[in-house]
């Protein structure tokens, strides 16, 4: 269905081109607001214009989806930055409580061996 409507429409193009440029048999000048335009065909400029403004659309058309792309990328990038930093500061706070964990323990198993090693005071 798709190839049938491109050559439908390659068809109606080339049709409405024929058709501008075998009817303005005149050639006037052109002028525009920055310059003049030599005597041509109405037609060929009509074609040179289009092609012009295809080409301009499309740069433009990628550039500012290159920005709108980066723009969207750089959100999602920092919103998986906060991600990671809210789990980095949680795994850094479980460290640290086991780390304090593990000293008061530590603390513990040290001051019983001294109990156990001291010997009780002679009376």
């Amino acid at each position: 269905m798709r190839f049938i409507f491109l050559i439908l429409l390659i068809a109606l193009f080339g049709y409405s081109l024929a058709l501008v440029i075998y009817n303005h048999a005149s050639n006037p000048q052109v002028e525009l607001v920055f310059a003049t335009v030599p005597a041509m065909n109405l037609g060929i400029l009509l074609v040179i214009t289009l092609m012009l403004g295809v080409i301009t659309g499309l740069l433009l058309g990628v550039f500012v989806f290159r920005v709108v792309q980066t723009r969207w990328e750089i959100g999602r990038l920092n919103k998986e930055l906060e991600l990671v930093r809210a789990r980095h500061i949680q795994a850094a706070a479980a460290a640290a409580a086991a780390t304090a964990t593990a000293a008061a323990s530590a603390t513990t198993q040290i001051q019983k061996t001294e109990e156990i090693q001291t010997p009780p005071p002679v009376v």
